[in-house]
């Protein structure tokens, strides 16, 4: 990861952090009758003050290709990163992922309770979809509508929430998943809200047919290598550098390309699935502007936490 890189990455992600701080502010809203302090409270601590805010920083570097300012790609980002906190909230649940620590702090559960971790996740997770439709947004009814059911897809049954339940479903079975079935469970699980990511920004800037599909493509592709390095993470890995606990796919004998085929050859794919994710950028034939993409692509690849 390059310095110039980094800074950029570190810099979305405090402006990110700013534009949630602001979301999830103890004032109501219009509309609202007033915000519950251990609710928001809990939903502050699953939202703010950790990650690298990948997803809405491809959201916003997408739309920048098209000369979208990054303040008006800001509420979309922030609305698919509430939908991520909210996954991760639920995961960690004992009916779940049974985790205590996120981040390198308690999980929600742990630090407030089961209950409350459950309305959190439900509330960031309905407050997604209000930002997305509020007009502040976009003044394009039209793009909203888009950005709305784009953002549904990939977080509901056909999309994480779905990827989710198979991955429930695998852990439970005797017969393990095959190559195909892991590649479609974590294109949902995963890969869904990533590709998401790419194609609000591109939503945003209206590229054109030929753009988008490319741009799909590329956020595909990177969802696949995503989960491969979180998984090649969770085998080699330690809870101190990753903030979580570490080798519980193989404690709950998930269904992973890594037990499947080794972490030489998961690595081999993963770098593959990066170089290729880079030639459907390479193909938007839009020269320098694709760098940061690029960049954040290999990142997908090396991250370490």
């Amino acid at each position: 990861m390059s310095i110039s890189f980094e800074l950029k990455l570190n810099e979305v992600a405090a402006q990110v952090e700013d534009a949630l701080e602001g979301l999830l502010s103890p004032t109501a809203r219009p509309g609202e009758t007033r915000r519950p302090a251990r609710l928001l409270a809990a939903m502050r601590h699953a939202a703010l003050g950790g990650g690298k805010r990948l997803r809405p920083f491809l959201t916003i570097e997408t739309a920048a290709l098209f000369d979208v300012a990054p303040e008006t790609a800001m509420r979309a980002a922030c609305a698919l990163e509430m939908i991520h906190c909210y996954s991760l909230v639920h995961d960690d649940l004992p009916a779940m992922d049974d985790d205590d620590l996120r981040r390198g702090r308690p999980t929600v559960h742990k630090a407030y309770d089961e209950a409350t971790a459950i309305l959190a996740g439900d509330s960031l997770l309905t407050y997604a979809f209000d930002i997305l439709s509020d007009p502040a947004t976009h003044d394009d009814p039209a793009l909203r509508c888009q950005l709305v059911r784009h953002l549904a897809l990939a977080a509901g049954l056909g999309g994480m929430a779905g990827g989710q339940s198979l991955d429930l479903e695998a852990e439970r079975s005797e017969k393990p998943l095959g190559f195909d079935e892991i590649l479609e469970m974590q294109a949902m699980k995963t890969g869904a809200l990533l590709q998401n990511a790419v194609e609000a920004g591109a939503l945003l800037g209206q590229a054109s047919v030929a753009q988008t599909r490319r741009l799909s493509r590329f956020g595909a592709l990177i969802g696949a290598a995503f989960q491969i390095a979180d998984d090649l993470l969770d085998a080699k890995g330690d809870a101190a550098t990753l903030g979580k606990r570490a080798g519980k796919d193989a404690a709950r004998n998930k269904a992973t390309l890594v037990s499947m085929l080794g972490v030489d050859a998961a690595e081999q794919r993963c770098d593959s699935l990066i170089d290729e994710a880079v030639g459907a950028l390479q193909g938007l034939e839009l020269g320098s502007r694709t760098d940061v993409l690029i960049e954040a692509a290999r990142f997908v690849a090396g991250r370490r936490s």
